[in-house]
């Protein structure tokens, strides 16, 4: 392992200051240990705690020395020792030891003379924190008894220090070189300045530092698919539109953010000029952005500026600037544990009016799950109208079905495909999932499906890993193929748009329907307890909602919504039931027109119309 961090403490601070350094900084170490001379009556759960019955201070720091050589000089390259007041930033450490070799001797902190003394020998500050390398441990510990007989000394920093300098002959260093990577490596931050001047050590030497200073780099494409597009826009317009229009109106974050950078441009530079001249904006020329996810929004502007010099002339210039807006401080959200081999349990409603695309979701279900041995399992939701209900036994609506889930079983001996038959007017996700739900273990993970999902083995991952229990539920935003009938027209489809699910075809994310959901079932039991006091004062409540609402309003749950390009629907229109939610209605009839096709293909279908009425 890398680092040991031995905290000093005591008696009276145990339960203050070194709880405080325990909660904020020992999660970044691989092992935290706190020293001190007499134990706490109480000790803080939690923590190890290492008494060596003296608590003078030097005795202490003796101790400490060689107590972390004794026991684990041969597991650690490096050792901090600090002070249960010092202020750390421990992942800087952490990262700081990553790129120092531990077969050095380095005592590396706060360099500080010592009180009275001439000598240009320098000891380490305990106020900051130091660092000891395991081999400068190894051969300091042979002189431990007699530094603790011979140096006399009441701060146990300035007694450390002069045990090293009087028998090893090293300094404490605040700068070390790494002459391997030729690259310098400063226990306290780097200013941008410095990162300049330091700049020639590197293997790129000045002409690696890329703009601005201390950010990373632009994102380097490895093909003409990785390519990151500019967007144009000018103050009144943007030429990207989300909904696929070639132009639309500069509003809302968009007008605030280009407005913010046109007035930080100017700003700049006046800030760079002045006092020789000053500028004023008159207009944007042209304006270009793209967001590179490995720095942040960059932009480019074409400025037309009024120029003014001392004297009060003026003049009208066009000028072009380069800007970049910085992601802030990325957090990492550690997560728990999933794995990929978790057995998903599909769950697939069927409605009569459904029934004609089973076959096609059975052959895909059948290829990439059964023939696959994934650990998978299928479950028809028959869902019966009361009509159809009561006429059964004379004809099934759905015998059919059930007799092409027959010739699979027969297909495959082992494999059994169980289906619940439902009697409802209003099939609403709830009703069909409280169903669902009594009929499972709580700790069963749910994907709830629909007849036009082509289910893949890469999906089916994706739902296992981003369906976390008690944490995390997954809803996919589905790939729609457009209409065959608008895309192609007369046409017949190219041979590369009649491959299976691996690529995407002509179509579109409909971020409209959220029928398809991952979660365990314990979560969604969770969620719907806590809805049951509102279905007393509204019982109508269960046919306004869907699954995603639920999950969203009572579950405090992530509810992670996602494009996922490995689940593919082919084109159909969804039949919208009116007796759902206003909401649900509404998206399920935006879901049917934006399926239809892309503007292009849409404009291209009416061209060919008016075409062909006019002769």
């Amino acid at each position: 392992e890398r680092l040991l961090a031995g905290v000093l403490t005591s008696r009276a601070t145990l339960n203050t200051l070194a709880v405080a350094v325990n909660r904020t900084v020992a999660h970044h170490f691989h092992r935290t240990f706190f020293f001190t001379g007499l134990r706490s009556p109480k000790v803080p759960h939690g923590m190890t705690v290492i008494a060596h019955g003296d608590d003078r201070p030097v005795w202490l720091m003796y101790e400490t020395v060689r107590h972390l050589h004794q026991h684990y000089g041969s597991e650690y390259d490096w050792f901090l020792l600090a002070q249960d007041d010092t202020y750390m930033q421990a992942d800087r450490l952490s990262e700081l030891v990553g790129h120092l070799s531990a077969g050095q001797d380095l005592y590396m902190g706060r360099a500080e003379e010592f009180i009275g003394g001439e000598e240009k020998a320098r000891y380490c500050h305990g106020g900051y924190s130091y660092l000891l390398s395991r081999s400068l441990l190894a051969r300091l510990q042979p002189h431990l008894d007699t530094c603790r007989n011979d140096i006399l000394s009441v701060r146990p920093d300035e007694w450390l220090g002069r045990c090293i300098i009087d028998y090893l002959g090293l300094s404490c260093v605040e700068v070390h070189q790494v002459k391997t990577i030729d690259l310098c490596f400063i226990f306290l931050c780097i200013h941008q300045m410095q990162i300049s001047n330091l700049s020639h050590l590197t293997p790129e030497g000045k002409a690696g530092v890329t703009w601005p200073i201390g950010i990373n780099s632009p994102f380097k494409p490895k093909t003409r698919f990785e390519v990151i597009n500019w967007d144009y826009f000018t103050e009144e317009h943007i030429y990207s539109c989300t909904d696929g229009s070639p132009k639309c109106e500069m509003r809302g974050a968009d007008r605030a953010d280009v407005s913010a950078i046109l007035e930080v441009a100017v700003e700049r530079l006046n800030e760079h000029y002045q006092p020789q001249l000053r500028f004023r904006k008159r207009r944007l020329l042209n304006g270009y952005r793209r967001f590179d996810p490995t720095r942040g929004m960059e932009y480019i502007l074409d400025l037309a500026l009024e120029a003014f010099t001392q004297k009060g002339h003026s003049q009208v210039i066009a000028k072009r600037v380069n800007l970049l807006r910085p992601l802030s401080a990325v957090e990492i959200i550690p997560m728990p544990y999933v794995t990929e081999a978790t057995r998903v349990q599909v769950i697939l409603p069927v409605t009569a009016q459904d029934q004609d695309y089973v076959g096609n979701f059975l052959d895909m279900y059948v290829t990439n799950t059964l023939d696959t041995h994934d650990n998978v399992l299928l479950t028809f939701l028959f869902i019966y109208d009361p009509f159809d209900a009561q006429r059964v036994s004379q004809a099934d609506v759905f015998a059919g079905v059930k007799s092409m889930i027959g010739e699979v079983e027969k297909r495959y001996g082992d494999v059994k495909i169980p289906w619940i038959s439902v009697k409802t007017e209003v099939p609403s996700q709830v009703k069909l999932m409280d169903i669902i739900s009594k009929k499972h273990p709580v700790d069963t993970l749910f994907f709830l499906s629909s007849v036009w999902t082509e289910v893949s083995a890469d999906f089916l991952n994706r739902c296992r890993m981003n369906a976390i229990s008690n944490w995390q539920v997954f809803f996919p935003v589905h790939f729609q193929e457009y209409h065959p009938a608008v895309i192609y027209r007369d046409q017949q489809p190219s041979a590369s748009s009649t491959f299976a699910s691996e690529s995407l075809r002509d179509g579109h994310f409909d971020r409209h329907i959220f029928d398809e959901a991952c979660f365990y079932n314990a979560d969604y039991m969770s969620a719907r307890t806590k809805m049951a006091a509102d279905i007393l004062e509204n019982e109508e409540l269960m046919e306004s909602m869907d699954v995603y609402d639920i999950f969203v309003r009572y579950s405090g749950l992530h509810v992670f919504r996602a494009v996922e390009p490995a689940l593919i629907q082919k084109y159909v229109r969804r039949a919208c039931n009116p007796r759902f939610s206003e909401d649900i209605y509404h998206r399920c009839v935006l879901s049917n027109l934006e399926s239809l096709g892309s503007r292009s293909h849409l404009a291209m279908a009416l061209f060919e119309q008016e075409q062909a009425n006019s002769t």
